[in-house]
């Protein structure tokens, strides 16, 4: 948790995000049976087929049933995984891909550098850590990484956002 709080600042900014209109394919898996790799290996080829994109930032999605309690989950824990661009508007959807609304919200988010094996230090910050001592707990809501220009796909200097979609505890 200390070495997180020093490479990352052990605050997240608080975003409250708009709804966003994403374009993009996805797949059901668990941690366990990981299917990630084969997701963006379907989408990367064919991303340049997504008409009225915003910008070159992918959006890397996690939709949980919304009846998951966090303090319960496993890396059995089923859910579907979503390779995403953003647009402005849904014409002309690529056959094989899917639209899709982020609903928004309040957001926390982390920044996650290094490459991918170090990922598990990062999430056992937030949800180790932060969430609890926070005031906040984490929302029924789509999660996300968004990948931006910084991100360099399994590079140890790599940088992306980890939203983590959160509500005031009651």
């Amino acid at each position: 948790m200390q070495a997180y709080a020093q490479l990352h600042g052990a605050e997240p900014r608080i975003e409250l995000l708009p709804e966003k209109k994403l374009v993009g394919k996805k797949l059901t898996m668990t941690l366990t049976n990981n299917r990630t790799a084969e997701l963006w290996g379907s989408f990367m080829p064919r991303r340049k087929e997504v008409q009225n994109t915003i910008s070159s930032d992918l959006y890397s999605m996690q939709v949980y049933d919304p009846s998951l309690d966090f303090k319960n989950f496993t890396p059995d824990t089923v859910f579907e995984k979503w390779a995403t661009t953003e647009v402005t508007e849904f014409t002309d959807i690529p056959e094989g891909m899917e639209r899709y609304i982020l609903k928004g919200g309040l957001y926390a988010v982390f920044i996650h550098k290094g490459a991918p094996s170090a990922f598990m230090k990062t999430f056992q910050f937030i949800f180790g850590y932060w969430i609890p001592q926070s005031g906040y707990e984490v929302d029924n809501r789509e999660h996300f990484e968004l990948l931006g220009e910084k991100y360099k796909n399994n590079h140890p200097d790599s940088e992306e956002e980890i939203w983590v979609p959160i509500r005031t505890v009651n």
